[in-house]
């Protein structure tokens, strides 16, 4: 008799498992018309590769920097964009910080669409082409900063000139805020922020780089996928030292100094922070897992019952399923001796943390502690960012975005999630709700990865789709 229990209260559970599964379908997605826009293609792809030219590369040691080919580069607006530089006044802040103001009818909540114009250093031994010749070839224009962000920098102002050149006129102002060193976590877009604020200005939405437009990034869906940062990771370099007597390498003590970095190096690896499905983790898990095949939708669908399966694959696997759902851990630097055969007075090492919203910069120093269970070891907070806030999907500024990615992308499938990297939008946490992260590309595994590294490059097209993607969106403004 027992067993009978037993077996229909298994076949009970199994059966709500597949019921939950079979009702996780797809939702009806709020699309636009994708109507052809018309805009000089030719001019927005010259522009870009005429910005590519300047060698705006941003470094932590300013005296590295290149203001002449910063200013070069803003003497070319005029010329790249007359209409733009006619109607928009631009207001030149510290920090290179550029503010333009596209004036509207009325005087409601304005949108703020941002990115910035500098760049990361290039090795250009490794590069094929010339990093920063602006070199088209074969549908490519190659260059550093194609990606990341002149080609929303371009597109943002490339979409105004031509809605100028046809007398369109916005609803409500327009902003566009660029900042020249958020490579270097520059100061720029806090210096826009704090004008916004000195005026009274809250944002309808606010745009910046973030989530992109791609392909085989989620399990089981074979659609193009538009991701939407809803929120982002906060970020903390935290170094532990250790300091010690020294001494000759001949007679060493049972654990090193090396040897008990090491130890703590291993027991935070081994002990991973604890997962946690936050609201935009959750909103793409119960978005993109309803177009997954049958078995993913089982999981999807019962995470109240398969949560900790989840976060084992997760622990066990890594990558970026891993850094949406926990605060990641990297150690990326240890200093020790200047000789082989010398114990160190002091050691040292820094771990890159990506700070899960659930987490703060506190929370996380204190896990730490607790995990190395070393008192000696200090910890010290060097640059740090709290995870943003969590923007809002219930609201117009949502529904826009929304609205010029499906027009631009019919076939995609639109999700908000969680960007794991960091971008000048975290400034605007305590001035808008509706902040939202999409760069509009769409882009493949391969050009993602050129992304701070060797060749990047963009198709042309891709230029063209992000021009067409702010002229949908500015025509919501």
């Amino acid at each position: 008799m027992l067993a009978v229990l037993v077996l229909l209260i298994v076949a009970a559970f199994l059966a709500v498992l597949l019921l939950r599964a079979a009702a996780f379908k797809p939702r009806a997605q709020e699309t636009a018309p994708a109507e052809p826009l018309e805009f000089d293609r030719e001019a927005a792809r010259t522009a870009l590769a005429e910005l590519v030219r300047c060698r705006t590369v941003s470094n932590a040691d300013p005296a590295l920097e290149d203001d002449g080919e910063f200013e070069k580069l803003i003497g070319l607006l005029p010329k790249l964009y007359p209409h733009v530089m006619a109607a928009c006044p631009l207001e030149r802040l510290e920090d290179r910080a550029l503010l333009f103001r596209w004036k509207g009818k009325g005087d409601g909540e304005p949108a703020v669409l941002m990115a910035h114009y500098d760049v990361v250093p290039v090795e250009e031994e490794n590069w094929i082409k010339p990093p920063f010749d602006g070199i088209v070839e074969d549908g490519v224009l190659w260059g550093r900063g194609t990606l990341d962000t002149k080609v929303t920098f371009n597109g943002i102002l490339s979409a105004a000139e031509e809605l100028l050149k046809q007398g369109f006129v916005p609803e409500n102002d327009v902003y566009f805020a660029f900042s020249g060193g958020e490579e270097v976590n520059g100061r720029g877009a806090v210096h826009i922020v704090d004008a916004f604020k000195a005026r009274g200005i809250v944002p309808a939405l606010v745009v910046d780089e973030g989530g992109a437009v791609v392909q085989g990034v989620f399990p089981g869906v074979k659609q193009p996928c538009a991701l939407i940062g809803i929120a982002e990771k906060g970020m903390l370099n935290l170094e532990y030292r250790l300091a010690s007597a020294g001494g000759h390498a001949s007679a060493p003590a049972p654990h090193t100094p090396v040897g008990r970095l090491a130890r703590a190096c291993t027991r935070v690896e081994d002990h991973p922070f604890k997962a946690h499905l936050t609201k935009p983790v959750l909103d793409m898990f119960d978005t993109l897992g309803r177009h997954s095949g049958f078995v993913y939708r089982i999981l999807f669908a019962n995470l109240w019952c398969f949560g900790g399966l989840l976060d084992l694959f997760c622990r066990k696997s890594g990558g970026e399923l891993n850094a949406l759902v926990r605060t990641t851990v990297a150690f990326t630097q240890m200093n020790g001796s200047k000789a082989p055969n010398v114990i160190p007075p002091s050691v040292s090492m820094v771990a890159n943390m990506r700070l899960n919203p659930e987490d703060s910069v506190q929370s996380a120093v204190d896990y730490v502690r607790g995990v190395i269970k070393d008192g000696e070891i200090q910890l010290s907070v060097g640059d740090h960012m709290e995870p943003s806030p969590i923007s809002r999907t219930d609201c117009e500024g949502w529904r826009r975005v929304v609205q010029a990615v499906s027009g631009t992308w019919p076939e995609a499938i639109v999700s908000p999630y969680l960007m794991v990297q960091c971008s000048d939008s975290r400034h605007y946490r305590d001035l808008s709700d509706r902040v939202y992260r999409f760069s509009a590309m769409d882009l493949t595994k391969e050009e993602r990865g050129m992304i701070h590294g060797n060749n990047e490059r963009i198709r042309l097209e891709l230029i063209d789709r992000a021009v067409e993607f702010f002229l949908r969106l500015m025509k919501q403004c």
